[in-house]
């Protein structure tokens, strides 16, 4: 076998050393280090050549292999009484009775985003749905959770406008709902923007499918679409390496989605499934050909041979490193009987896609590669797999502030608050996101019981009545502030979101956005911040089902704010009872359901006034906050309560405010005895725009409000009265008031205006 060719080389081109490449060095252009070819070349007892080495290039990325982060990851709890399929497999799985269960997950597709957002976003949402339908579930809802520098930047514009219609594009034309998520603007994600996806899918027990190749002498099919050489080294690579001005340069490494083609390996895949006539399903990812087949191998201790002059093509003259690291989309892996391959392709040949038995599973514990009967790659699955090097990460706390103050954006005085409250809902981070959930589809499939802007959580029914509800949350602003207690909030807060729509947490899947771990500061933040996943997930009793985890996510600019995005899904008895976060009737009484006193610390206010981010967050009690979020939770569900929801950016007086908007009611409120003495000491603007989790404002009839029985840590309070056409608080220094209209339009504009501006970019 020859030395590794020139385009070989480029496919982990990361514009650092272009021009300098060699032979001799091309394992360093393929992202190895000295010490990891030196590594390969013991566990194979010699070099390897071209094919072998591009493959454990792949495997042994950051994307794949999560060596800097695997070993953070034991640390989060991953057993729980509705767990049916855990960390491991293309997705988790959660009981959700009547012989149901929900299988969801969340990944990241964020440096081909940042490449090219259109296919990047589209891409990802595909990638996700086949981790669904991987399992043997039917995808029924899509969550976005998307991340740009301000909206008055041109790149920034540019990007969402385009991520956004790429989700929309292959989320509506494959027939799955886009249900809900959460879009920020920070400067720190101006040239690295992160584009999560979160899918879900609904399957019965006995179809939940594994990943593990089994029985020697099976046959391996590859169906659907034709593998080219588009992607070649796309996802894993990009996301192992730090971007940089030669950005455009990546381009051509950005898979190209076709949702129609993906609809069909769709309903193929769950036919087969149904049929009994696969031993074994996976998707083709991040690597192609070669994560899906060693993977499967390493997990049935097996190994496999793969023949890769059957593999059907979309380009002629393809090398087999090509056809073995391509990432084009809408391909599916999977093992099947030999008796049955004839079944299996006529039910691919039903749904018009191509399907090819391209090798078979052996008990050598070798992968082997062959073009014409002639090995080109012989690789033991355990170095491929499991043997790839996990290093120690070195943290340390940054010593001086790691991100500067956004400029000061608030145009009104800092001690105005009758000016400031329409100013934040117009805020990027806190404006209505119709403007973007109005460009997907919610309710195809009609099981959409709450649309975006409805409620605090999507909530989808199930066909006993009863409801799942999800949502994604993340602010990456609080964990630059404070990792751990950071991410402790992030969960409160996706959990908080459940609980007002009456739902009790199932499972968790987390997507862990981080800069370059070899960055003793980025060490420190992922480190923190697992830790405190770790602990706000026992806190709550709730298992991580799976995830993914992004690093590198980092330019000339500086690193990304340190982000982990945490899904959970939960479960809530009756559909009818869902709660919503507008106030529904007049003269329905309002209560405060209060932890834990506002801050300031990293809030909106504060970021827009151009204060730096503070050097840490206040303390939460996390048996208070569960206290809190279980009492609305089952306020909610006995339908004590018509109105939810929790107090998070801009704080209570954004709460309330988005509250009568949404329900086209006023509302007189007293917040004087709100909280007790501690928060009445706060300074006015704490108090009505401070923030932190804990927080909920509810509605409904007086009696139920004021029975409703606080545990301890937690305070309830009967504060006003649904009604009129204006929102009215009174405070310990007088009263403020403003009418609906005045809250509607900022909060309507906010995010429509940066879109139009963005539409005009173009025009």
């Amino acid at each position: 076998m020859s030395d590794v060719s020139a385009s070989s080389r480029e496919i982990a081109d990361d514009g650092r050393s272009r021009g300098t490449r060699n032979a001799e060095h091309a394992h360093r252009a393929l992202g190895l280090t000295d010490s990891e070819y030196d590594l390969i070349i013991d566990k194979l007892g010699r070099e390897p050549n071209a094919v072998e080495l591009s493959m454990f290039s792949l495997m042994w990325s950051e994307h794949c292999a999560y060596k800097h982060s695997k070993k953070l990851l034991g640390q989060l709890p991953t057993e729980g009484p509705y767990l049916l399929m855990g960390p491991g497999e293309n997705a988790g799985a959660v009981d959700v009775g009547d012989g149901l269960a929900i299988a969801f997950k969340v990944e990241s597709h964020n440096h081909p985003s940042a490449v090219e957002p259109f296919q990047g976003a589209a891409t990802g949402v595909g990638g996700i749905l086949r981790d669904i339908f991987a399992v043997g579930a039917r995808p029924i809802a899509v969550l976005d959770s998307l991340r740009f520098g301000e909206p008055t930047g041109t790149r920034s514009r540019y990007l969402l406008e385009h991520a956004v219609a790429g989700i929309g594009h292959y989320g509506n034309s494959i027939g799955v709902p886009t249900v809900g998520g959460e879009i920020y603007f920070e400067p720190a994600y101006e040239q690295n923007c992160l584009v999560n996806a979160m899918a879900l899918g609904i399957a019965p027990h006995d179809r939940l499918t594994r990943s593990a190749a089994t029985g020697p002498g099976n046959v391996l099919v590859l169906f659907g679409a034709l593998t080219g050489r588009d992607g070649i080294g796309g996802a894993s690579v990009l996301a192992s390496a730090e971007l940089d001005e030669d950005d455009a340069d990546k381009r051509p490494t950005v898979q190209i989605g076709d949702p129609f083609a993906e609809k069909k390996l769709l309903e193929c895949s769950l036919e087969l499934l149904d049929e009994e006539l696969l031993v074994s399903l996976q998707d083709l990812g991040a690597a192609g050909l070669t994560s899906s087949s060693s993977e499967m191998a390493s997990k049935g201790g097996l190994g496999l041979d793969i023949h890769v002059d059957r593999v059907p093509l979309r380009e002629p003259g393809m090398e087999p490193f090509e056809i073995m690291v391509s990432e084009s989309q809408e391909r599916m892996l999977c093992v099947v009987e030999p008796d049955k391959v004839d079944a299996v392709l006529a039910v691919c040949e039903k749904w018009e896609t191509t399907a090819t038995a391209i090798g078979e599973v052996t008990d050598s514990g070798h992968l082997r590669v062959l073009q014409h009967g002639e090995v080109v790659g012989d690789m033991p699955v355990i170095a491929l797999v499991d043997d790839c090097p996990l290093y120690d990460l070195e943290p340390a706390k940054p010593d001086e502030a790691i991100y500067p103050p956004a400029p000061r954006a608030l145009q009104a005085a800092d001690d105005d608050p009758q000016a400031i409250l329409p100013e934040l809902l117009g805020a990027p981070n806190i404006a209505s996101r119709l403007p973007v959930f109005e460009q997907y589809d919610c309710l195809v499939q009609s099981r959409t019981v709450r649309r975006p802007d409805e409620a605090d959580a999507a909530v989808l029914t199930l066909p006993d009545g009863s409801a799942i509800a999800v949502a994604i949350d993340g602010s990456g602003r609080r964990v630059a502030a404070d990792p751990y207690r950071g991410t402790v909030e992030n969960v409160f807060e996706c959990a908080a979101n459940l609980a007002c729509v009456g739902a009790e947490p199932l499972g968790l899947t987390n997507c862990l956005n981080f800069g370059n771990p070899e960055k003793p500061h980025v060490a420190w933040q992922l480190s923190e911040s697992v830790r405190g996943m770790a602990d706000a997930c026992r806190a709550l009793d709730t298992p991580v089902v799976g995830g993914n985890v992004s690093l590198y996510n980092e330019s000339g600019g500086g690193p990304i704010y340190p982000t982990p995005v945490v899904g959970l899904v939960g479960r809530l008895p009756e559909a009818a009872r869902a709660g919503r976060l507008g106030f529904a009737h007049d003269g329905d009484a309002i209560a405060v359901v209060r932890a834990a006193s506002p801050s300031l610390a990293a809030s909106e206010l504060s970021k827009l006034r151009g204060e730096p981010l503070p050097d840490g967050l206040p303390e939460r009690d996390p048996v208070a906050l569960r206290a809190a979020i279980e009492l609305v939770r089952d306020a909610v569900r006995r339908g004590e309560v018509r109105s939810a929801h929790d107090v998070a950016e801009g704080g209570i007086a954004v709460a309330l405010a988005e509250a009568a908007v949404a329900g086209g009611r006023g509302a007189t409120v007293d917040l004087r005895q709100v909280g007790g003495a501690t928060c009445q000491s706060l300074p006015l603007d704490e108090q009505l725009f401070g923030e932190g989790p804990g927080t909920f404002v509810l509605s409904g009839p007086r009696e139920a409000l004021e029975a409703l029985s606080a545990p301890a840590g937690v305070k309830v309070t009967v504060v006003g009265e649904v009604g009129g056409a204006s929102l009215s608080i009174a405070h310990g220094g007088g009263e403020l008031s403003w009418t609906l209209d005045a809250l509607r339009e900022p909060r309507a504009r906010g995010l429509a205006d940066a879109l139009d501006d963005a539409t005009r970019l173009d025009d």
